[in-house]
């Protein structure tokens, strides 16, 4: 993905002040061995951009005064109540050396499973993105969890993942559990009064 800006001379809140008024945000690149430049980005473009979960867990090509540089969205800052982006942090990207992000978690097949199929169940995502390590050519734009084979009272962990080539999760010693399976509570009764009618 594409994102273009241009360099930044005045510093301070009332120059940043002064460019959200113009339309644009203020921003940083940083990282490598090159020293850290301050930048402003065309305001819609960016606040659409953000909407997209790709921009986020994507190396992005920053063009600035015609020279484009691999970098990667480190954070930016929304107003508390207005739809308006106040600043934005990027990170300079080497790609021979590991980069450390956190990208979307896509559930598929949870329709299929045991759990949801044979015994009614709903699958609960305990989490929705996953920290991961790798090179910046592998990094995935999110990571599927196929649900599958679900049943149950079973639950899907890190370790069952199936990773992308290139890619490790970081989980920091803890098989953290990402998704669940559990029968509403109602339906467990309703099940066992139908069961209990056909005893008799």
């Amino acid at each position: 993905m594409k994102v273009v800006a241009f360099k930044r001379e005045l510093q301070g809140s009332g120059a940043s002040r002064r460019l959200r008024n113009s339309g644009q945000t203020p921003g940083i690149i940083y990282g490598g061995t090159e020293a850290p430049v301050t930048i402003a980005l065309d305001h819609n473009a960016l606040y659409h951009a953000l909407k997209k979960e790709a921009f986020h867990s994507s190396i992005l090509d920053l063009e600035i005064d015609g020279k484009a540089e691999k970098v990667l969205l480190r954070d930016f800052q929304m107003h508390a109540f207005k739809q308006l982006v106040l600043h934005a942090d990027f990170q300079r990207v080497d790609a021979n050396k590991k980069v450390h992000m956190k990208v979307a978690l896509h559930f598929v097949n949870a329709d299929v499973s045991p759990a949801v199929k044979l015994h009614g169940a709903t699958i609960s995502h305990v989490a929705n993105e996953l920290e991961i390590e790798c090179l910046p050519a592998d990094l995935p734009e999110f990571v599927t969890v196929d649900l599958t084979n679900v049943d149950v009272g079973h639950s899907v962990h890190v370790a069952d993942l199936t990773l992308p080539k290139g890619v490790t999760a970081v989980t920091h010693g803890n098989n953290l559990t990402i998704a669940t399976a559990s029968v509403p509570a109602g339906h467990v009764a309703a099940e066992a009064a139908a069961a209990e009618e056909a005893k008799k």
